[in-house]
């Protein structure tokens, strides 16, 4: 494996350097291997030129395109730490992340300008923007010019990635990822799927996000293959942009199968080019899995990762091999193992928490070293905080978050069992069991629900139906509508804020 994402770019060119790597389906732009590590480097010499202490953080703020791409391989290929933020985090949140991680130049497209200056106005911090156009590039201020190469040369223990967790309470972690570590998430996607140099992905997760950066932007980097950038998910867009770029993958969240389900335009499809889709960053419900599978006869690759472990831990094999519905698979490229309270390895088919150990696993929490030491054990197990159990063939299948655990009269029960009955009702879109307080059993368990557009049920005929499949002390006590279910940037349903939004808005 090359030391650092600058040596893998001029890998790549040195062995295609004319092929495509970045494609715009809205422009039709295109950049190559040999443009993509030229851009790259002018733009580290660029941000060396104003002067910036070496291994500074600097931060993106953009849609996905071709140029905030080009700002991360640019950013890293100076020594830099590349600082996505997180466009949805709101503007608190915002300010927090510029002041915890010491940015001092922001890289911002127009549209998020707005957001920045809130954040900036809530922060002492002295940082200058410099404006981003996401289809030519920065416009650098004037200044002394740049040098012909970079001032430092980054190997593979250089931090390139800060990327804050969307917790969901308190402020964010600050996670650094080595180019090593980016590297080795990279190629657990190349490895887990056989992603090959003639295959084409396409990136609809933002690039703020783990899974957008890791999954489609190192994992096309890895394997030398090409990557199409649209500017975002569009549901009405998504299968021509698949049919007019030649697609052969993609990574996608439930949130957006369970979009692409529910449009009833009937889509045109090369299934002898586009060969599989992955899910992560939330659990897939087996029945958005089955129902996808047959309507569109695209195999799903169900798949489990992290912010701290670059993305992609665990995933499922590739067909003709055996996948099992309802798991994110094995462990590829990493260790994995289901823990007890102390982090020591329990029996098959014994619910722990799941650990995972490899070169693919963050340095640590910037600034938070007892929270660094807390998730990383001595023997560099990470806790993950999901729980689970491994099956025989080394399946692992997750029941939950431990913080999310509804504990129901001393009964653990997991929100997902709940969530998932609920989904094969056929009115609901989404749903997401949570606990709330309860006097006789300390616990009860209560959901959140999304109606498919145009149908709807009375709430007793969805609690008869829950009950009739769980029996009536794992079954809601409540189902309450909401025209949309609280998420982070990847999609993910953020449970623990259910009970506020429901019963602190009356």
């Amino acid at each position: 494996m090359t030391p650092s994402i600058i040596a893998q770019l001029d890998a790549n060119a040195a062995a295609d350097g004319d092929a495509a790597w970045l494609i715009s389906p809205d422009t039709g732009d295109s950049v190559t291997w040999s443009e993509a590590a030229a851009w790259s480097r002018d733009i580290a010499c660029r941000l060396d030129a104003m002067g910036l202490a070496e291994g500074a953080p600097v931060a993106v703020a953009a849609q996905n395109a071709i140029w905030s791409t080009l700002c991360f391989t640019g950013i890293t290929t100076g020594g830099y730490l590349a600082t996505p933020l997180n466009l949805v985090a709101g503007a608190r949140v915002m300010s927090y992340v510029i002041d915890h991680s010491g940015v001092e130049v922001i890289l911002c497209t127009d549209d998020h300008r707005q957001l920045i200056d809130e954040a900036l106005a809530d922060t002492d911090r002295q940082v200058t923007i410099i404006r981003l156009d996401p289809d030519n590039g920065p416009e650098w201020p004037d200044g002394p010019a740049p040098a012909q190469t970079p001032r430092a040369t980054p190997d593979a223990g250089t931090a390139g990635l800060l990327m804050y967790t969307s917790g969901t309470t308190g402020n964010p972690k600050g996670v650094v990822l080595s180019h090593a570590n980016l590297m080795a998430a990279g190629m657990n996607v190349v490895e887990g799927h056989g992603v090959r140099p003639d295959d084409t992905a396409m990136c609809v997760l933002p690039i703020y996000h783990i899974n957008g950066l890791c999954v489609t932007v190192m994992g096309t980097l890895m394997s030398g293959s090409g990557l199409v950038m649209p500017y975002k998910f569009s549901q009405r867009a998504f299968w021509q942009q698949v049919q007019n770029c030649d697609v052969s993958w993609f990574s996608a969240v439930p949130t957006l199968f369970a979009y692409l389900l529910n449009d009833e335009t009937p889509p045109q499809i090369n299934r002898d080019r586009l060969r599989f889709s992955r899910s992560a960053s939330a659990p897939l419900s087996p029945e958005i899995h089955r129902r996808f599978e047959d309507r569109f006869g695209i195999p799903i690759i169900e798949t489990m990762g992290l912010t701290e472990t670059g993305a992609q831990i665990l995933t499922n094999p590739m067909p003709p091999a055996t996948r099992k519905i309802g798991s994110p698979g094995v462990a590829v490229g990493n260790e994995i193992i289901i823990g007890d309270d102390s982090q020591q390895e329990v029996a098959r088919g014994v619910t722990g928490e799941i650990l995972v150990r490899g070169p693919n696993v963050m340095r640590g929490y910037l600034g938070q070293p007892e929270e660094t030491a807390k998730t990383i054990t001595p023997e560099g197990w990470l806790r993950t905080g999901d729980l689970g159990h491994m099956d025989e063939d080394g399946f692992v299948f997750v029941t939950g978050r431990i913080k999310e655990l509804i504990i129901k009269g001393g009964e653990n029960i997991a929100p997902r069992e709940v969530d998932e009955v609920l989904l094969e009702h056929d009115t609901i879109l989404e749903a997401a069991a949570f606990a709330v307080p309860c006097d006789q059993y300390g616990q009860r368990v209560e959901a959140c629900i999304r109606y498919k557009p145009g149908k709807a049920a009375d709430e007793a005929v969805l609690l008869a139906h829950c009950i009739a499949r769980l029996g009536r002390f794992k079954a809601p006590d409540r189902v309450h509508v909401l025209d949309d279910l609280p998420k982070g940037p990847s999609g993910k349903v953020q449970r623990l804020k259910l009970y506020g939004l429901v019963y602190d808005n009356g």
